[in-house]
């Protein structure tokens, strides 16, 4: 199965946290596909915390969408997360935002993220590997929604060429 991962880190050393998550997704053999730059962002929500470091990848594994969630929490709460809400400052913070063309609505998941399509620095990164790819629910390509954000919180790349 086809997802696509955004991953958000700022608290600590933000670039080594994320590339450190990717590694560990490696581990549980999913295979990154498409990775993007990494871009520095505004603080969404509570601007009052450091600014995050973003990306977005596209991976390929077997793990069913509440396995890989597993997957994801576990990353978290080995690398040192301890919050789990909405718009705290995290070390680490993985979210699913697309299976294939699947929409997924259950007690832990909602696919596709709920709020991608709000947030620049989800949509920058996706845009960058992604730019064809139909959102299930409005049936819009990514770089449609993008056009269409009203978000305007800062978004500038860091890193183009990020290996692993």
């Amino acid at each position: 199965m086809e997802y696509y991962l955004g991953l958000g880190s700022n608290l600590g050393q933000r670039e080594k946290n994320l590339l450190s998550a990717l590694k560990k997704l490696k581990q549980f053999r999913i295979s990154i596909q498409k990775v993007s730059s990494i871009y520095e962002t505004q603080p969404f929500g509570d601007a009052n915390q450091p600014w995050y470091m973003n990306m977005v990848v596209q991976v390929k594994t077997r793990l069913s969408p509440d396995q890989l969630f597993d997957k994801i929490k576990k990353i978290e709460n080995d690398m040192g997360r301890t919050l789990h809400g909405v718009h705290h400052p995290r070390l680490i913070d993985i979210d699913i935002l697309f299976l294939e063309d699947q929409v997924i609505h259950s007690n832990n998941l909602r696919i596709p993220h709920k709020e991608l399509t709000y947030r620049n620095f989800v949509l920058v990164p996706l845009l960058e590997i992604a730019p064809d790819l139909i959102h299930p629910v409005f049936k819009e390509k990514i770089s449609t929604l993008y056009k269409k954000c009203a978000d305007e919180s800062m978004v500038r790349k860091i890193k183009s060429d990020v290996s692993l």
